[in-house]
Order: C-alpha cells, then sequence, then structure tokens
C-alpha cells in the first residue's frame, strides 16, 4: 500500500483519458436521448462492453488499484459524461460486489460473469434490499427467506423497492430476513437465478432524474432457490446467527459487547462503499461547472462577457473551490478504505455528505448563470441539476451521513 498522493501515476492517466473519451464521444451525444426515453441504453452499455469498459474484469482491476484513487476516477469520468446512462453501467457492480464481499468462490465464479454477459449478449444484475417501509431502517425489513430442510431449498417472499436494473436483470441478489428475532443482525443474501418462478418486476419508477438508468420494485412470491444460493453458505450463516444470539444475549445481560457496538461495526462496512457515490456525485458536478464556465465566457451582454461580472465570476470561483474539496474528501476516504485506516470520523461519509451537497448547489449555480436558457432541456445543466438530487438520498441520505458522523464523533447514540 503506498503513501497517500494527490497524483495519479501515468497508468491512471491514461485510464482516465481513456474512460473521459468513452464519456464525451458516446454517452454525452446520447444523454438527452434516453434521458427523454427514461430506458435502459442497451446500445450504450453494448458499446461500453465492447471496449471492455462493461466487465468485470475492468472494474476488479479499478477496484484492486492500491492507491485506492482507481474506482473513485473511474465513476467521477463515467458521471461527467451522463450520471443515468452512467448508473446503467455502473449499476450492475452493486450485485456483482455483494457476491464478492459475501460468496464462496465457486458461487462467486459461477455467478458474477453471468451478471455482465459479452459484448454480443450483454447482461445486467440487480441488488435488492430496500423495501417500501424499510430504507435507513434496515431492521424493518420483511422480506423472509425460510429454509425447506427436506428439499434443500429457500423460500423467498415479499417485495423490494427502488432497485437499480430491478426486474430486467438477469441476476438478482435479494436480502431477506432469516431470524427476525435478530432484527438487522439477521439478514442474509441469496442469488435468485435468471428465469426463477415467482420473482417478477413491480412498479417501475418514473424519476426527477438519473431517467436513463431502471429503477423498479421487484416481487418475490413463493420463490425457491436452491442451498448453494445462499451467499456464503448454510455453515457460515448458522455460525453468523449463533454469534449474533450470543452477543444479544450477552448486551441484554449488560455486558461490554452491546448492541449498538455490533451495529457500529455493521455500520463501518457501509462507510467503505460510500466515497464512489461521492465520486459520482462530483462528475455531475464538474460537468455542470464546466458547462457554465464555457457559457460565461462565450456569452455577451451589454458589450462583454457575463463572465466580467463578479456576481458570475465568484459564484463559478466557489463552484471549482467546492468542486476540489468535495474530491480531496472522496480521494482521502478511498484511500483509507484501501489501506485498511479506520473511519474514526466516518470520514466516508463525510465524503459522501459534502460531494451529494455540492453537487446539488454547483447544478442550481449552472442554471443561475445560463438564465433563462439554463431552465430549458435545450442546454444540459436543467438535467444535471435533476440528477444530482439522487446524491443525498440513494445509499444514505444526508441526514443519516451527518448521523454517522456525530456518533463516530461523539461516541453516544445520538438519534
Amino acid at each position: 500500500m503506498g503513501d497517500f498522493t494527490l497524483e495519479l501515476n501515468d497508468d491512471q492517466k491514461s485510464v482516465r483519458d481513456w474512460i473521459h473519451g468513452f464519456a464525451a464521444d458516446v454517452m454525452r451525444p446520447a444523454a438527452a436521448e434516453w434521458d427523454e426515453r427514461e430506458e435502459t441504453p442497451w446500445p450504450i452499455i453494448q458499446e461500453a462492453a465492447k471496449i471492455g469498459l462493461y466487465s468485470l474484469d475492468f472494474y476488479a482491476q479499478q477496484f484492486f488499484d492500491p492507491t485506492g484513487l482507481g474506482i473513485p476516477m473511474t465513476m467521477e469520468e463515467l458521471f461527467w459524461g451522463d450520471a443515468g446512462i452512467a448508473l446503467s453501467i455502473v449499476g450492475t457492480g452493486l450485485a456483482a460486489v455483494g457476491v464478492l464481499a459475501n460468496g464462496t468462490e465457486e458461487q462467486i465464479g459461477t455467478w458474477v460473469p453471468q451478471m455482465y454477459g459479452d459484448a454480443d449478449d450483454v447482461k445486467v444484475a440487480a441488488f435488492c434490499s430496500s423495501e417500501p417501509d424499510a430504507g435507513s431502517d434496515v431492521a424493518a425489513m420483511r422480506t423472509r427467506a425460510v429454509y425447506d430442510e427436506a428439499k434443500d431449498e429457500w423460500v423467498i417472499n415479499g417485495t423490494k423497492t427502488w432497485a437499480t436494473n430491478g426486474g430486467i436483470a438477469g441476476v438478482h441478489v435479494v436480502v431477506a430476513v432469516v431470524d427476525p428475532d435478530l432484527g438487522s443482525r439477521g439478514h442474509a443474501s441469496f442469488i435468485v437465478p435468471p428465469g426463477t418462478p415467482g420473482l417478477s418486476q413491480g412498479q417501475k419508477f418514473k424519476k426527477h432524474g438519473i431517467r436513463a438508468s431502471h429503477t423498479a420494485e421487484v416481487v418475490l412470491d413463493n420463490v425457491r432457490v436452491p442451498g448453494h444460493c445462499l451467499l456464503g453458505g448454510k455453515d457460515k450463516l448458522d455460525e453468523r446467527l449463533a454469534r449474533a444470539r450470543e452477543r444479544v444475549a450477552a448486551a441484554a445481560a449488560g455486558q461490554a459487547d452491546s448492541a449498538e457496538r455490533i451495529k457500529n461495526a455493521a455500520m463501518a462496512t457501509f462507510e467503505a462503499s460510500r466515497p464512489a457515490v461521492g465520486a459520482m456525485a462530483v462528475g455531475t458536478a464538474r460537468a455542470a461547472y464546466e458547462y457554465a464556465l464555457e457559457y460565461a465566457v462565450d456569452r455577451r451582454q451589454f458589450g462583454r462577457p457575463i463572465i466580467d461580472n463578479q456576481g458570475v465570476a465568484f459564484q463559478l470561483a466557489d463552484m471549482r473551490t467546492q468542486i476540489d474539496a468535495a474530491r480531496l474528501l472522496v480521494w482521502r476516504a478511498s484511500w483509507m478504505a484501501t489501506a485498511g485506516r479506520p473511519f474514526t470520523a466516518a470520514e466516508g461519509s463525510m465524503s459522501k455528505l459534502f460531494a451529494s451537497e455540492t453537487a446539488k448547489k454547483v447544478t442550481a449555480q449552472a442554471i443561475q448563470i445560463l438564465g433563462g436558457n439554463g431552465y430549458t432541456r435545450e442546454y444540459p445543466v436543467e438535467r444535471m441539476h435533476r440528477d444530482s438530487a439522487i446524491y443525498t438520498i440513494f445509499e444514505g441520505t444526508s441526514e443519516i451521513q451527518r448521523l454517522v458522523i456525530a456518533r463516530a464523533l461523539s461516541g453516544l447514540p445520538i438519534r
């Protein structure tokens, strides 16, 4: 593991420029069309697959970048191109990470390649966790998985919501309750293979932004999956549940290993993924800033470029400063996660919070600089502003990020 650095090496710069070229030449020209169509941009995903940008190998290389900057660099460039199309390209990664983090070697080798398919037969995957009554409150999850020992099958019933690629995916990764008495510690993840009876798409959401990314409910009605589709296997699950029961009993008896400490340990896992969302927000914010800067230089009013007015110039100065600050927080957190440094001050949440709020603010300022033009769909900043709203919501709302940070700073179970 190398020291923290603010300078990309030559290989990273080459990859960055390659992704940027795809974002500029393929994604951006198609962005408005797919936003209006509100459909998955299969041709764009296929183009990404043809050059190796949509593939397990590429994302694995970026994930294992020893500097920690591979993933945030990739996310920033793709989301600079267009947030909706980018989310369609990277959304499968949510399910892949779920298998990579919890699955056995055999499960990883069997299912992750199927999630992507190949350039001639592109596939997508879906990670299904949120529910109508269980978003930030994961302990309220109701989807149940019951083991049928006679058939060595798990029977899953419930409804998932806000699932990227939900219903159109080949492989679905579903989080379900296996022991209701343990709350969030009684959950497990399951592979639902392509064509499994009982899984269907529910409502497809018509969204404010990121409209080129498919988001829908997933309904599971007596879905039966083989025992080998439990991620990690039955023995590992039984051991984990036994430990959780011991800890809950210890907490009830007032011993040191309390339920709150267990919850904090689980939260630390989520912390490591949040810088990637921050990098997405940085990409969208940068795109809006760059467009507004070019517009302010070219647009003339009262015989001079509008950037000659301090009211415009100072806004652009603030926008660039906030974007750079957000990127620094994202890079720090990404490096810390790769280096195994503990997020003692919730640095992962800090990066996601600041970057997502920056994206909303910067894209709104870009509309203001363009004036009436910025409010129309003839110019892209309107779409970027709609897209930016999601960053303060998914992967934990800004309010949840502040709660996590406050708890980390104080050591208290702040509500």
